[in-house]
């Protein structure tokens, strides 16, 4: 046997004349196809250690993210009174109603549990049902259990409405602000905090007990707010919060009261009163026939069909085919009267420090807002904000023009946070 050299290619000889090429080119065809196949044989054992490589590698990966995950559900299991450690479940708001999925842009959690104790001390179950929408930027953080938990925003509802009539501005916002949280309830008396708890909050049916619910879900929580968002009774709730920490909060918050003033003011000739339609489903026959018949007996009564479409809203079924409030109206005719009744112009005047206090005023209010109520706000610090093209639902009516009038505030909130 003898090696040459031949354009640069190795090339070994058994025999005269005959040379086989590592690269064929010399080959006979019968020997050439035998090197292609053993060439096709070796790339193909090739990509199969390839995919089994990273298949093993996913299959690692998998694992390790299934241990991170029951880890962190285990600690949340263990820590479920903490609100720094971020969800991307829904978490049911009825016992045995199964988790579900949350959208992209903004993780909803929910629970509904039983009552709390008020803020004084931890509550062992939450006072009122809840939910939390979260930014994007909340969902994917890793925070410490004893770390800060990410900014939040509180955002109470009106008069016989629920948390759902905000969650449309909860998830507007959290798009615009993903680093925070916003935390919607349902007041008591309202909603699942009426249907679904297995203990209601207790003490009279009043505006300063409604604060004081929502400070207990807080409290259950272990958070504190950066920001609070009252609309028409829920701005009332919001200031009564503020009212209950005293002459000075533990740091600073932002109020928005959206639709209404620190007294009662409420212009009998513009629209639905609560009051009437309050006093007037009170005497409706339940359970109630249908959706349509609710619409027909309020509209007969002089009430608008907006305001008589909106109420349908609030029926739940009975199971047999008929209709029942979701709230209960006794109770809430007994807030509506406190809310009448309740007169925080003290608060207003003498406000805590660390408070920036903000009303908005829709164009077309069902609230008098006098020239010299106005000034008076004003004259405390607070401001007036005048929404355009909007009624008292102003989060439905203009919700563009809404958030552009509450974003300087979110904006200024995250800068003095990081400066702290």
């Amino acid at each position: 046997m003898w090696r040459r050299r031949a354009s640069r290619r190795l090339c070994v000889t058994s025999r005269p004349h005959t040379r086989v090429c590592e690269s064929g080119a010399n080959l006979d065809a019968p020997g050439r196809r035998q090197i292609a196949a053993a060439r096709r044989r070796a790339r193909a054992v090739a990509a199969a250690v390839r995919a089994m490589t990273t298949s093993v590698t996913s299959a690692t990966r998998c694992a390790r993210a299934g241990d991170a995950m029951r880890a962190r559900r285990s600690h949340r299991a263990g820590t479920s009174s903490r609100s720094s450690t971020p969800t991307r479940r829904v978490v049911a708001a009825r016992r045995g109603r199964r988790p579900a999925l949350a959208s992209d842009d903004a993780t909803t959690t929910t629970a509904g549990t039983g009552t709390g104790t008020g803020t004084t001390r931890a509550a062992t179950t939450a006072p009122l049902a809840h939910e939390l929408v979260q930014g994007a930027l909340v969902r994917w953080s890793v925070e410490k259990p004893d770390g800060p938990h990410p900014p939040t925003c509180v955002l109470v509802h009106g008069i016989l409405g629920s948390r759902r009539n905000l969650q449309s501005l909860a998830k507007r916002l959290a798009e615009k602000f993903p680093s925070w949280q916003f935390l919607l309830v349902d007041l008591r008396n309202h909603g699942e905090s009426n249907t679904a708890l297995e203990k209601k909050p207790e003490g009279a049916n009043t505006v300063q007990n409604a604060a004081r619910d929502v400070l207990g879900v807080l409290n259950h929580l272990k958070i504190y707010p950066y920001t609070l968002i009252g609309h028409s009774f829920g701005g009332k709730v919001a200031m009564s919060m503020v009212h209950q920490f005293g002459r000075a909060l533990p740091r600073p918050v932002q109020v928005w009261v959206l639709d209404t003033v620190p007294g009662d003011v409420w212009c009998d000739d513009v629209g639905d009163h609560p009051r009437d339609t309050i006093r007037f489903c009170t005497t409706l026959d339940r359970p109630i026939e249908s959706r349509r018949s609710l619409v027909e007996s309020l509209t007969g009564a002089g009430f608008t069909v907006e305001g008589a479409q909106w109420m349908t809203t609030n029926l739940r079924a009975d199971g047999n085919g008929k209709f029942d409030w979701t709230f209960d109206l006794d109770g809430i005719a007994e807030m509506y009267a406190s809310y009448e009744a309740c007169d925080l112009w003290p608060m207003v005047e003498t406000q805590p420090a660390g408070l920036s206090l903000d009303f908005v005023q829709a164009e077309r209010s069902a609230f008098v807002w006098t020239p010299e109520d106005v000034a008076r706000i004003r004259g405390t610090g607070a401001n007036v904000h005048l929404l355009r093209n909007s009624a008292h639902w102003v989060h439905i009516d203009n919700p563009n023009g809404l958030l552009d009038i509450l974003a300087p505030s979110f904006e200024n909130m995250e800068r003095n946070s990081k400066a702290r």
